[in-house]
């Protein structure tokens, strides 16, 4: 083969070198520029719909013009069906219910396709939250975005320190307290069969016990303790997202539901 043939070979190969060198770079460019832009809708939603986020009324005599209402959002969409909120961390949001668990898995409460989807209730609990066990659910955005920040409950001292939030429907309003941090597979249906507790929870609470990375033990032996005293089956609010121990992980936070009630 002669000098000349080599040379050009040479000059062929560091040619193609070159244009994959270009297209991999534009590729990372833009798959760089399309996450932020898929971070950034997501975050022009959320500063939307905080505006409209319900007031909760802290007195029994309270004027209804003290904050928005639910109609503000169920004017927006009526598949709105609460708020929910978990102290210290980004959790902040619409909860909505589609007639299928995919109804709002890309979709935002405007109905427009959105990568980072909704928060949204399992399609078989009930709307108003009257099930003993309602389940939610919200994609894992790294910047903690949407259900992002349900990976801090694994962090020990985070969870010890951070118990509370709020569940807004509606009609009335749920002070949420977790008692409960676990890493389980997506099929697990003691988690993710919400009619497996219709009548009762206390194989969740087995269940949770046996499995959690985290428990709060005080909370749920004033479950048990309350129910015990007054016969009122406890109520529990699920949040989940993805989470990359194994495949199909998801992360779950329990969280006992207490309906609040406005001081008088």
């Amino acid at each position: 083969m002669s000098r000349q043939l080599l040379r050009l070979l040479n000059g062929l190969v560091s040619t193609v070198i070159v244009l994959a060198l270009i297209v991999s770079g534009v590729y990372a460019g833009y798959a760089l520029w399309d996450n932020e832009q898929i971070y950034a809708s997501a975050e022009n939603v959320q500063a939307d719909m905080i505006q409209l986020k319900p007031k909760v009324v802290e007195t029994a005599d309270a004027e209804e013009e003290a904050g928005p209402s639910f109609a503000e959002l169920l004017a927006i969409n009526p598949d709105v069906c609460g708020w929910v909120t978990m102290d210290n961390t980004r959790i902040d949001h619409p909860v909505l219910q589609g007639e299928s668990n995919f109804s709002y898995i890309n979709t935002d409460v405007y109905g427009d396709f959105a990568l980072a989807g909704s928060i949204f209730l399992d399609y078989r609990c009930n709307k108003a939250f009257t099930d003993y066990y309602s389940l939610t659910y919200g994609h894992h955005m790294v910047n903690g975005g949407m259900y992002g920040d349900l990976e801090l409950y694994k962090d020990k001292t985070f969870f010890e320190e951070n118990r509370t939030g709020t569940l807004i429907t509606p009609d009335r309003v749920y002070l949420l307290e977790t008692f409960a941090c676990l890493v389980v597979i997506s099929s697990e249906d003691n988690i993710f069969y919400p009619q497996k507790w219709q009548d009762e929870i206390d194989g969740l609470i087995d269940f949770a016990k046996l499995n959690a990375m985290h428990l709060h033990n005080d909370t749920i032996d004033a479950m048990l303790e309350e129910e015990l005293e007054t016969g009122v089956i406890p109520q529990v609010l699920a949040l989940t997202t993805c989470s990359s121990e194994f495949t199909d992980a998801r992360t779950i936070i329990l969280a006992v539901m207490k309906e609040y009630t406005p001081a008088k």
